[in-house]
This record gives C-alpha cells, sequence and structure tokens, in this order.
C-alpha cells in the first residue's frame, strides 16, 4: 500500500434520529444498528483498511468516545485516535486532522470519510477512492465523491458538475443544501445533479491553502498549536472555544475554484433515519425487519424491531410500518412517518424532570 495515504473517519455525531438505540453516551456509530454483525464505524475501517495503512487511518470523535473508539478498533493505533473537547462542525476537524497528518508526512492524500454510512458496492468504492488518491498526489484538486441519485430527496445536500464525454471526475459548479421537493425534481431532470456523499479526498497542501484563503482566522487559532507533542491536547482544547462553528462544505467546498466530483454508484445510504435503516435491512415474508429470533408477529407488516435484549420475548400484533425500538432504559413505538421527528422527542424527553438519564 502507498505510505502517503491517509484517511480520517469522522466519527462524533449523536445520531438523535435513532433514539433510543443512539444515546448519548453509546452513539449510532458504534452500534450495530442493520444487524451484520460489526458496528457502523468497524464497517467503515473495514473497508477502508484495505487500500490504507491502519498506521495511517485516523479517527476524530467526541473526546467522550476515545475509548468506545479504540475498544471498536483496537488495530489502529491509540494516538490516532483524536478527541475534540467539544462539538464545532466540520471544518475545525479537518483543520485539526490536516494539521495533525501534514505534520507527519507533508505529501500525504488524505480521504475524510463518515463513520456510518453503508455501501453495498465495496469495490466500486475502493475503485473510486484509489482514482481520487492518484488525482490529488498529482493536480491541487479538491475532490467529493458524488451519489447518483435514485429519487428527488430533500434529505440531502446536491452537487451540480460540468460534464465532458470520456472523463471519470469533472469540476464542480454548485453545491445546494436540501433543497425542497420542487427543487429536488428539477435536479433530478436534469441530469447533471448528484447526491452529496461527505466523502472527501484531498492531499493536505490542497486543503490547507484552502484553509488560509477562506478561512484564515480558523488557521491562525490552529497554528498556535504543535501538533503530535505532549502539548497538542492543552493547545488544542484552549483554541477550540474561539474557533468558528461550520461545516467545510460551507467554509471550503462552495468557494472554492479547484473542487472536481467523481460520480459513484456505490449502493450508498446515510442511514440518516430509522426508515433508512428498513429499506437497507434484511426483511422476513412480511415485510419486516427483526433483530431477533423470540420476537413474534401477527398481521404486522412493513415493520423495523430492533431489541437490545435478544433473549426477551415480544408479541407484536396489528402494527404496520412501524418503528419498535426496545432498550433497557427506553422504549420506541412510533409511525415510521414520523422517522424525523423522533429527534423532537428527544429535545422534548430532555426538559423533563430526569430526562437526561433516557439519554
Amino acid at each position: 500500500m502507498d505510505p502517503n495515504r491517509y484517511c480520517v473517519i469522522m466519527a462524533g455525531g449523536v445520531g438523535s434520529r435513532f433514539w433510543p438505540m443512539s444515546t448519548k453516551k453509546f452513539p449510532k456509530q458504534f452500534q450495530d444498528i442493520l444487524g451484520v454483525g460489526r458496528t457502523m464505524i468497524q464497517q467503515t475501517y473495514d473497508r477502508i483498511s484495505q487500500i490504507v495503512l491502519r498506521e495511517n487511518i485516523f479517527v476524530i470523535t467526541n473526546a467522550e468516545y476515545t475509548d468506545l473508539t479504540h475498544e471498536q478498533l483496537p488495530d489502529i493505533p491509540a494516538q490516532n485516535i483524536v478527541g475534540e473537547p467539544m462539538v464545532k462542525n466540520t471544518s475545525a476537524c479537518n483543520l485539526y486532522m490536516v494539521k495533525k497528518i501534514h505534520q507527519i508526512n507533508p505529501n500525504a492524500q488524505i480521504v475524510v470519510l463518515p463513520s456510518d454510512h453503508l455501501i453495498l458496492k465495496e469495490q466500486v468504492f475502493l475503485d473510486k477512492i484509489d482514482l481520487a488518491f492518484r488525482l490529488v498526489a498529482e493536480k491541487d484538486y479538491l475532490i467529493t465523491l458524488g451519489i447518483t441519485p435514485t429519487r428527488p430527496d430533500t434529505g440531502y445536500g446536491y452537487i451540480q458538475f460540468m460534464e465532458k464525454k470520456g472523463e471519470d471526475h469533472f469540476k464542480v459548479k454548485t453545491f445546494t443544501e436540501k433543497p425542497n421537493l420542487e427543487f429536488a425534481k428539477t435536479f433530478i431532470e436534469s441530469g447533471d445533479f448528484l447526491w452529496n456523499a461527505g466523502i472527501f479526498i484531498w492531499n493536505t497542501q490542497s486543503i490547507l491553502r484552502s484553509f488560509e484563503e477562506f478561512l484564515p482566522e480558523m488557521v491562525q487559532e490552529f497554528d498556535h498549536c504543535e501538533y503530535n507533542t505532549e502539548g497538542e491536547i492543552k493547545c488544542i482544547e484552549a483554541i477550540y472555544p474561539k474557533v468558528e462553528k461550520i461545516s467545510i462544505d460551507n467554509g471550503i467546498l462552495e468557494k472554492a475554484k479547484n473542487v472536481f466530483v467523481i460520480p459513484a454508484d456505490l449502493g450508498w445510504s446515510d442511514l440518516g433515519t430509522w426508515t433508512s435503516v428498513y429499506e437497507n435491512a434484511k426483511k422476513d415474508k412480511e415485510h419486516n425487519t427483526i433483530n431477533s429470533k423470540y420476537v413474534q408477529t401477527y398481521n404486522a407488516k412493513g415493520n423495523i424491531i430492533r431489541v437490545k435484549n435478544k433473549n426477551k420475548a415480544l408479541i407484536i400484533d396489528g402494527l404496520k410500518n412501524y418503528i419498535v425500538v426496545d432498550t433497557d432504559k427506553a422504549l420506541l413505538i412510533c409511525p415510521k412517518e414520523h422517522d424525523q421527528i423522533i429527534k423532537d422527542y428527544v429535545t422534548e424527553l430532555r426538559t423533563l424532570k430526569k430526562g437526561e438519564k433516557f439519554m
């Protein structure tokens, strides 16, 4: 494997739409959401470790999840699991990791991956990442993977590209954050829009130049620290409250002129809701997806049923198109069509006296 290739896995989210399975103490990326025997972050590591040396794989997560990350990914060197002192969106964590890796290897190329996405076509994914690595090794490009859209979905950002026949990568024209349904339909019909998967590839020099151009104040803060030293953590803790909370899309990619996209049909889902899990999970003859052999269903169709205690018996009678999630501390029963507002249930529960214990 090429020693100049690195990976950063972003694993800082809480995944409140997956409550009560996903909690603040044990969030979505550390759960086996699909019931396949490996957690989401483990599946992400399994994929990328086929083309990136394990000592070149880094994880950035919330400081409270570093031990959990090391427990689930024991093959990654402990010093490569980095904790953020607070949530500051994706610009800060990307700049932090680029600074660390650039100090180790100024010729590094980095792929940035979310920790909790489903990718069914693994070899296609690896081929596209290999292409991106080869491009950024030679060119001043910031590359993103664009997913071929299958429907006018309002839950994803869109990338418009300038197509040239015979090419395998294209210059990005515009980024659009989560449009309304009418715009989404227009995008699909035009044929020159892709879903933004949040997968990025660049070399450290190119992305550092972009940060200096578009987020110079953030760069000034991070320049105060000496990376991969004993003083790094205290320095990061001191500067993090001062840096802007902004996504890498808004802060860099929407403004830079050297952004390119590689279209990719990956069998991809961001698994952002219980319904998206249902769509990608194995189902029985009644179209239920169940993770325990001790769940019995009667006149029940189209449900997703997840139980933490797989030795516990559940009887489901008469439910259709519902989400049922049973954990040690909470039980959720709601229509699948309400999956987007589960996060609102969680917000309201937090306001109750002692509600935090259910999170």
